[in-house]
């Protein structure tokens, strides 16, 4: 490789990656579908490496595709943070800042906070990431996260909000039609609400409840919003944060002596961002409204 290649180059490579057919790419990225595809054939020939191999399916990544997808993908949140940085010079708190939470946090709690925050500063612009996956606050994939585990990098700013209690809830008309559990081995007689794929926080949380494993679920979903939504709807008994529980009155807490998990959590920010003045309006305000949600 004898000239740098153009970061537009990668840019279409990791759209294609994501999508998974040029056609796809080409919409996510406002490219014509051509131009995509000459990035691409552009892109193999200054690396001397096959990419892609067509089929009717779509595109299928290559080893080496595979193998690079990690580093494009790091300079894609390298160009995302150039951007909103760019963005948010001035006196004014303006430009994007990036906020990562969970899926139930991001819909259930967040929306007021950050909606009265862009009262005060409509200049701003937030960008809410919603995912169980911890984002990486380090390599600036977001700005700032809000996260139900403590820090463990020196560079992040990380202040703990409140503990979240999590315990098992069912809709009063699931109650009504087969009774309250008066312990937990009468749980197994229940339709229960979990997860399909279990993680090492799910295995871990297992240790405080041993019947919680996915061959004793009725309803497997690993999204925590659809299991808040099944409960809700009266599928059966599953876990939510007690707080969102006590909120609707349709909800009843059942084995609460039995079950209850406390999740501490916080709000955090990588350390070089504190001269950042929308970067700390929105941390403060996070840090704020969380310990009053």
């Amino acid at each position: 490789m004898t000239e740098t290649i153009g970061w537009e180059l990668y840019r279409s490579f990791l759209g294609a990656l994501q999508e998974g057919s040029l056609s796809g790419a080409a919409r996510a990225l406002g490219l014509t579908q051509p131009t995509l595809g000459r990035h691409i054939s552009a892109l193999e020939t200054a690396l001397g490496q096959s990419l892609f191999t067509r089929s009717q399916s779509g595109l299928l990544p290559t080893e080496a595709a595979l193998a690079l997808r990690s580093h494009a993908e790091a300079m894609h949140n390298t160009a995302a943070t150039l951007e909103r940085a760019a963005r948010g010079f001035g006196t004014e708190v303006q430009g994007a800042v990036r906020v990562s939470a969970s899926e139930v946090v991001g819909v259930e709690i967040l929306p007021p906070i950050l909606a009265a925050l862009r009262q005060s500063h409509p200049r701003l612009e937030v960008e809410l990431v919603l995912s169980n996956r911890l984002a990486d606050v380090v390599h600036r994939e977001v700005d700032i996260a809000v996260r139900m585990a403590p820090p463990q990098q020196d560079v992040l700013l990380a202040t703990r909000v409140r503990d979240v209690e999590l315990g098992l809830h069912a809709h009063k008309s699931y109650l009504e039609r087969h009774g309250k559990p008066a312990s937990l081995a009468e749980l197994t007689r229940h339709a229960l609400i979990g997860f399909d794929v279990e993680t090492p926080f799910l295995r871990d949380a297992r240790k405080h409840l041993p019947l919680w494993k996915r061959e004793n679920f009725a309803f497997r979903c690993d999204s925590d919003l659809g299991q808040l939504a099944l409960i809700r709807s009266g599928a059966g008994i599953g876990i939510c944060q007690c707080g969102l529980a006590q909120v609707d009155p349709r909800l009843t807490r059942v084995l609460a002596k039995a079950v209850a998990v406390k999740l501490p959590t916080w709000v955090v920010m990588h350390a070089d961002l504190r001269s950042s003045r929308r970067c700390k309006v929105v941390y403060d305000t996070l840090a704020k409204g969380l310990r009053r949600a």
